[in-house]
């Protein structure tokens, strides 16, 4: 398979990377090298796993516009995002367009290119206030404890509409 891979130069998105790779699969990722943690260590990540990564966000729509066209990729995983929970309380607006806005921007250009699989990192956090653990997929989604539970789970919505 032929896969993009969001977040690739991240921890989960460069290991992550790094199986797909392994297994024999075609990947290329794309990461806008934020300094939510040290760049230099994402540059590095994907240099030890050996995937082409473009430089660049989901929010651009031009640059989604051309890897997909480019690409003819069989499906798309998702890992990019803003990670952490105290963070979003002081800065919810990015949570909310990074999550949301790149999530809805992605799956249009998906659609427009005949992408059809796609695989989401959501969190475990849209289980909010549950107090139950584990956690079940069938638990209630509704009550979220912070912006950030809130952006991931308003990206699921997102999603499901298009299913």
């Amino acid at each position: 398979m032929r896969i993009l891979v969001t977040g690739a130069a991240g921890f989960i998105g460069s290991h992550l990377c790094e199986r797909l790779l392994g297994r024999g699969d075609e990947v290329v990722g794309l990461d806008n090298f934020c300094e939510t943690y040290s760049a230099a260590i994402k540059r590095r990540n994907a240099a030890e796993v050996g995937v082409e990564v473009v430089e660049g966000d989901v929010l651009d729509a031009a640059l989604l516009e051309r890897v997909l066209s480019e690409g003819r990729f069989d499906a798309v995983a998702h890992i990019a995002a803003l990670p952490g929970v105290r963070p979003s309380i002081e800065r919810p607006h990015a949570y909310q367009r990074v999550t949301v806005e790149g999530t809805a921007l992605l799956a249009h250009h998906m659609v427009a290119h005949g992408v059809r699989r796609l695989v989401f990192a959501s969190s475990s956090s849209v289980y909010g206030r549950n107090r139950e653990r584990p956690y079940r997929e069938t638990d209630r989604v509704d009550q979220p404890a912070s912006p950030y539970a809130a952006s991931k789970r308003a990206a699921e919505l997102v999603l499901e509409s298009l299913q």
